[in-house]
């Protein structure tokens, strides 16, 4: 018997380290068509241009290349911020709430836990939120990551191209990780586009280049198409403050579910997630308003219920710190831009045999 425990336990520990590998597959997919991108611009495409515009090209080209791979960098690297020590139960919470059978009881119990923070919404029973595997109140807008297996605040989603969750931490990067993406994407098609006609009618020779300038075409234009909409849905969700998830499920408050329940208008839904300095909008260091774990409602009124929250500031972080992240990974929309780059390859070499 303790054998055939030993083996599921180092099955389980097998799968998750693969679990983990497997998982960088696409960011270095991402990673390997930029280099190429990089590759094909500098060393063949600028090779056919005039020197005079050539520099003029390199330069504009280098400046989106390291704003898009710095932004890519923060998405992928800046780990999701987890709910303080405030949301934990206590040693003496936990062992009233563990022994406590009745799941009435139990409810009772989060409740008067929860009357000394700063939460507002509920689960869909109207239950305060709580979650069994971090043993955590989860603040608003907070959710479980079944793939970080960890509490998220302000959880957007679970991106598989960043390998990392999209949450409170680092949502402006991935936004300007978005933004400098399309603008990397419009640049090379604007400045491969007379090359890609000049090969397809025939005017310019044969050679090495064709294939990259032909192919960077169709990539940029590919991934344009696709980050257009992605992008575009993102911007929608910053002008309503809701994440992905929110918008899957509105949030449920005391007075019933709202999806419009952290909407406090254009400009401060802007603030809440670049700052209120307009000249660090477009620089990828976090600027994002609050700590995380409270949200001004749309009716500040209710506020006046919880004395505590007469004083933000004492919800400044000082410790290190079923609702799954799986809802918000974009599947589908990867999946189809997958699809559409393996096709346009295949025509691409058909093409040029």
């Amino acid at each position: 018997m303790q054998t055939q425990t030993r083996w599921n336990m180092a099955l389980s520990r097998g799968l998750r380290c693969c679990q983990r590998v497997f998982s960088w597959i696409p960011v270095l997919i991402i990673t390997a068509v930029v280099l190429w991108s990089y590759y094909a611009y500098v060393f063949e495409l600028c090779h056919l241009t005039v020197f005079l515009l050539a520099v003029a090209y390199l330069f504009v080209f280098h400046v989106c290349f390291v704003m898009f791979s710095w932004t890519y960098w923060k998405s992928i690297f800046t780990p999701p911020a987890s709910p303080c020590k405030k949301f934990q139960l206590s040693y003496s919470d936990k062992q009233r709430y563990e022994m406590e059978e009745r799941p009435d009881a139990q409810k009772q119990i989060l409740v008067e836990i929860a009357k000394k923070l700063p939460i507002f919404t509920r689960a869909q029973s109207g239950a305060i939120r709580f979650c069994d595997r971090c043993q955590v109140l989860k603040p608003d807008r907070c959710h479980h990551c079944s793939v970080c297996e960890t509490c998220v605040l302000k959880m957007d989603h679970h991106c598989p191209w960043v390998n990392n969750c999209v949450g409170f931490s680092n949502y402006k990067f991935f936004l300007l990780f978005l933004s400098y993406s399309m603008l990397y994407c419009v640049f090379i098609a604007a400045t491969v586009f007379q090359y890609f006609l000049k090969f397809w009618v025939g005017v310019l020779p044969n050679g090495s280049a064709k294939f990259h300038v032909l192919f960077l075409m169709f990539v940029a234009l590919m991934f344009f198409v696709s980050l257009m909409f992605l992008f575009g849905y993102h911007c929608w969700l910053v002008a309503k403050n809701r994440s992905t998830l929110e918008a899957f499920s509105a949030p449920v408050f005391v007075s019933g579910p709202d999806r419009n329940g952290f909407n406090v208008g254009m400009r401060r839904n802007l603030q809440q997630v670049f700052g209120e300095d307009r000249r660090l909008w477009f620089i990828p260091v976090f600027t994002s308003q609050g700590n995380g774990h409270y949200f001004p409602l749309k009716d500040r009124s209710s506020e006046s219920h919880n004395p505590l929250l007469s004083n933000e500031d004492m919800w400044e972080e000082s410790d290190d710190g079923s609702e799954e992240g799986s809802l918000g990974e974009f599947s589908s929309v990867c999946s189809l831009q997958t699809l559409v780059l393996a096709t346009l390859m295949l025509l691409t070499v058909f093409y040029i045999k």
